[in-house]
């Protein structure tokens, strides 16, 4: 049985991994091919963002899940010090006796192959299968592949293949900037995001496609105006633009879990509801959303409190909190009697706009002979003072 053995970092497997594979098993056609994460390289360190070896092996496993010949051996990943292509060979081979040994690599490895630790025994235990391009590279591996034929009677295949230009340092680079989401598989993408591996953010427009997805269409128009607005008091208070309008983005993504839903969720997750937000079930997406959105979408701790907040709001709430909380009841599509009033007060005193929008909350929920929930009244309490302090001053 013909066995492809495909190794590398894999620190992040791209698309590019992808293609080299696939056009190795359609022209080779083993029966079998193993994925071999790297554990230490012997070529190079691993980079200092590197994740640990079961967030890699998660990411593996997504990257090449359409593949059914494909398994993932976990060796070289859990060997302590350098890995060796060698050593993982000879326990592979001892693992599986018998098997037909195809070795999968790059242009770049098979040109320092006789290099490597042990190459004489790599070379004389299995066909090296080489990717090439089309162009003027090939006449180099060529002349590599006759060396090492007539150096170790290696048996040497070179396959044509046009490579993807990835490469996972550059994604590592991209990733923070939310940039990079196109090189890389959608579930692979999805994992990095949600775990904010390699210092990862999402790209906002990633992130709306899967917000809105779990809403109603009436209520994309709200959220994408309490992003813009978040966005837009982001900038004009100094604070981080993106960071506002990813906490826009999520604010009510559990908007529209039933009852039923919130009310399991916060049982799964220790989410403990006192006596009054029980009551009162248009609560419940703000404590819901704050720990959906750093479990599916890896959010920071800043932005899950500013959507556990934005709802009822809190005294001494941070400047994120504070800017979400007026998104959400000033933005574009909201008209009530004095909206107008609180957007401009937003523009100049944050906690004076905090103190009027607060205080119309407060009068209205009076006015329909319902009880003000206590977090709303004390951050009233709490604004409204601090609004006539700056008037005194």
């Amino acid at each position: 049985m013909s066995v492809l053995l495909y190794g590398g970092g894999f620190n992040p497997p791209h698309l590019g991994h992808l293609a080299a594979l696939k056009r190795a098993v359609e022209a080779l056609r083993p029966e079998r091919v193993f994925l071999i994460p790297d554990g230490t390289p012997p070529h190079k360190p691993l980079p200092p963002e590197t994740p640990s070896a079961e967030e890699r092996l998660a990411l593996v496993h997504l990257a090449f899940r359409e593949l059914p010949e494909a398994q993932v051996q976990e060796l070289a990943l859990r060997r302590e010090g350098v890995c060796y292509m060698a050593d993982t060979l000879q326990a592979l081979r001892e693992s599986y006796p018998g098997e037909d040994w195809i070795l999968l690599l790059g242009a770049d490895m098979l040109l320092c192959l006789d290099q490597w630790h042990k190459a004489e025994e790599i070379l004389r235990s299995c066909t090296v299968a080489a990717l090439c391009r089309r162009d003027g590279e090939r006449e180099a591996l060529s002349q590599k592949a006759e060396e090492l034929r007539s150096r170790f009677g290696a048996t040497i295949v070179l396959l044509e293949h046009e490579p993807l230009p990835i490469s996972s340092s550059q994604i590592r680079s991209l990733l923070p900037l939310r940039e990079g989401r196109e090189l890389l598989d959608g579930e692979v993408y999805r994992e990095i995001i949600r775990r904010r591996l390699y210092g990862a953010k999402p790209e906002l427009r990633w992130l709306r496609e899967q917000v809105y997805a779990m809403l109603k269409p009436k209520r994309i128009p709200h959220v994408a105006g309490c992003e813009e607005m978040a966005c837009h008091l982001a900038k004009r208070w100094g604070l981080d633009p993106d960071t506002a309008a990813e906490a826009g983005i999520l604010h009510d993504m559990t908007k529209y879990w039933s009852d039923k839903e919130q009310l399991a969720y916060c049982r799964q997750k220790g989410i403990r509801l006192d006596e009054a937000e029980r009551a009162n079930p248009l609560l419940y997406h703000a404590r819901t959303g704050a720990v959906a959105a750093g479990e599916l979408f890896g959010a920071s701790n800043e932005i899950c409190e500013a959507i556990r907040w934005h709802t009822t709001g809190k005294p001494g709430m941070n400047e994120l909190e504070k800017i979400l909380y007026l998104a959400d009841k000033i933005e574009k599509t909201r008209d009530y009697p004095g909206v107008e009033r609180i957007r401009a007060l937003a523009e100049r005193d944050l906690d004076a706009a905090m103190a009027e929008s607060l205080r119309g909350t407060v009068e209205n929920i009076r006015e329909r002979h319902l009880d003000v929930y206590h977090d709303t009244l004390e951050a009233y309490d709490y604004f409204a003072s601090r609004a006539d302090d700056n008037k005194e001053e």
